[in-house]
């Protein structure tokens, strides 16, 4: 009996809502008719609705930011990447396929997996949750963002305290204004914050010993991206609904949070318009190096877990460390700061690593499945494409760029300088020198040395450096040009295709693609060439060698060259590399499309196997190979 009243006051609540919106009631039956939406599939994924409207309206407000989707036959990530004028112009996916994308033969695409968690991590309904004691820490830069983040706590399923940092007086006024008529809101604090450490120099100055008298902590703040020359907010957009407005998830992470104590940090994986590579130190490793020794956490791994965009809900004593300091704002960098590359990006980076040092663990939300876990995968997942894929991503494009080392060709051991040791071993062989190491030490003395002398503009060529190691040791021109070609051949004997890759080079050639190579080294244009031939590179194509140009990637001069190169010939161009920096991050400064892959290493790490030491030849035998052979596909998981 009570199901059946429950099932008509459904029924009652949807026909209200279908009279007093009849433009959506129009798109929601259009899209049942279409099969495009399904109430089954949309709650067991992402929770109860009191009717099927309420659940189409849920998708509908949620997917022009979150990669969400209304039934197993619709795509939203996937329409929306194929659409990029949609997603900059925040069109809703389903709404413009149903009316507009059809006609003009956009496709849909049936949802695919494309990453599976290991594990699911289901929240209980018990009671205790709401007893945990919680503040909710905002930095509001933009006015306009007191409303936002208002309308979202006024839905808060549970009693929390506010606390505010605001960048102007105006915005203090209007936040106790807003957020000290929210019934849920118990207490609130507002302090106007100095235009320094963007939103963790506030959150830390003023509030971190607050914190640590709290069971859960909420960190957020406004944020606008300006990129496409408008303002975009499907980055907040994304965080916001699963860290704060969807009842589900955050009655799921507080009920989580409670029944297990030794979860520490949670946040939503990384927003699904991001390169794959987000998830990595990028150039931020070395600001990282103090947090070593006050905290003690490992920056071995390249590719790490956290919360991108620097928004996330954490135990506070999982972050004690962090908390428990006293912080004054010249304690962090000035304004303007780069868009990476800085010590409140390296600190953004250790917030689970820190979590995870005090023996807590990190858990994340991931939106296609609706699904809680531990699995850390995520941030890899992007990289599981078989070789054809690429294809298919690179011929769209006029001319494809690779880079060479770690890209198209691989070393047999994998580490780079085994070359310099193999010759060292000939040379203290031959009387040269005491050891190995001294020798090493010495050859790359001398092509800092020239660097230096160049002002670290540019590249010096692998005989350049030599050339200062002929005056440093006091030995003869000719004897040390003659050292520089020995180890070029060790190299050259190393080299090895990665066979997937040539593959793909050749099949883009025969396909009418312009074939263009651009690499970092010390080694010569003609050198170069002989290495592209050893593995098999036997097309037509253009050789940009920074040696021999004087311009490097990862300065960014060869990338000014290359994009004055494509705009002049108004051709469609990509790069494809396995350097997250001067292959990526950086092409992508100079507005080159690019794709990244993993290299042999960073394919090793994300694989969960134990990381190599090439302390020792012997090392780089046995483990170099392994990685090398383990790195002979360019993407990891095929």
């Amino acid at each position: 009996m009570l199901s059946k009243l429950k099932r008509l006051i459904r029924r009652v609540q949807q026909s209200l809502e279908l009279l007093a919106r009849p433009r959506t009631a129009k798109a929601f039956n259009k899209a049942k008719k279409e099969g495009l939406f399904n109430l089954t599939w949309y709650e067991e994924h992402y929770g109860s609705f009191p009717h099927e409207l309420a659940a189409f309206k849920d998708y509908l407000d949620k997917s022009t930011s979150c990669n969400v989707n209304p039934s197993a036959h619709f795509d939203t990530e996937r329409y929306l990447r194929a659409n990029m004028d949609l997603y900059l112009g925040l069109k809703n996916p389903l709404l413009h396929y149903m009316y507009h994308g059809k006609k003009e033969g956009r496709s849909k695409f049936d949802v695919c997996d494309t990453w599976l968690p290991s594990e699911v991590l289901i929240a209980k309904d018990t009671a205790s949750w709401r007893n945990q004691k919680i503040a909710v820490v905002l930095h509001i830069f933009y006015e306009d963002f007191v409303a936002k983040f208002a309308n979202t706590l006024k839905q808060f399923p549970t009693d929390i305290d506010v606390f505010v940092t605001a960048s102007s007086a105006s915005i203090k006024q209007r936040s106790l204004k807003s957020f000290n008529s929210i019934n849920n809101v118990k207490n609130v604090k507002v302090e106007i914050a100095e235009n320094r450490g963007r939103n963790f120099g506030p959150f830390l100055v003023n509030f971190s010993k607050d914190l640590l008298n709290y069971d859960l902590m909420c960190h957020m703040h406004s944020k606008k991206s300006l990129y496409s020359g408008r303002e975009q907010t499907q980055w907040f957009d994304y965080l916001n609904h699963f860290m704060l407005k969807d009842k589900h998830v955050v009655k799921s992470l507080l009920r989580l949070f409670d029944e297990h104590s030794d979860l520490g940090v949670y946040y939503p994986t990384s927003f699904w318009m991001m390169p794959p590579w987000v998830n990595h130190w990028t150039c931020n490793k070395a600001f990282a190096s103090e947090f070593v020794d006050q905290w003690g956490i490992d920056l071995t791994d390249n590719f790490i877990n956290y919360p991108v965009g620097g928004m996330f809900w954490a135990r506070p004593k999982a972050l004690k460390p962090m908390l428990d300091r006293s912080y004054i704002y010249l304690d962090f960098p000035e304004e303007p700061l780069p868009n990476d590359g800085s010590w409140l990006h390296a600190l953004e980076r250790t917030i689970g690593l820190l979590a995870e040092k005090e023996g807590f663990s990190q858990f994340f939300y991931y939106p296609p499945h609706g699904k809680f876990t531990k699995d850390k995968s995520y941030i890899s997942s992007s990289y599981y494409k078989p070789p054809e894929n690429l294809l298919n991503d690179l011929r769209g494009f006029d001319i494809v760029s690779f880079d060479v080392f770690d890209t198209v060709l691989r070393r047999r051991y994998t580490e780079p300088d085994y070359a310099k040791l193999k010759l060292a071993k000939e040379l203290v062989k031959a009387g040269y020198f005491e050891n190995e190491e001294i020798f090493i030490k010495a050859r790359n003395d001398a092509e800092y040395q020239c660097r230096l002398q160049k002002g670290f503009k540019g590249d010096v060529s692998i005989f350049e450096a030599y050339e200062k190691l002929s005056q440093a040791v006091e030995i003869p021109t000719e004897t040390s040009k003659a050292w520089a070609e020995r180890e070029f051949e060790h190299d050259l004997l190393m080299a090895l295709p990665k066979d997937e890759m040539v593959k793909v080079v050749q099949e883009l050639h025969s396909l009418g693609k312009e074939i263009w190579f651009v690499t970092d080294i010390y080694y010569t244009q003609a050198q170069i060439v002989q290495m592209l031939k050893v593995i098999g590179i036997s097309v037509p194509y253009q050789l940009f060698v920074s040696s021999d140009l004087g311009k490097r990637k990862d300065a960014g001069t060869m990338w000014e060259h290359i994009k004055s190169l494509v705009d002049a010939d108004k051709k469609s161009f990509v790069h494809v590399g396995d350097n997250v920096r001067s292959d990526a991050q950086i092409c992508g400064d100079f507005g080159l499309q690019n794709m990244h892959i993993l290299n042999p290493i960073d394919k090793w790490q994300v694989a969960n196997l134990m990381r190599p030491d090439f302390s020792s030849e012997q090392n780089i035998i046995k483990w170099g190979k392994q990685i090398s052979h383990f790195g002979r596909y360019h993407f990891f998981g095929e």
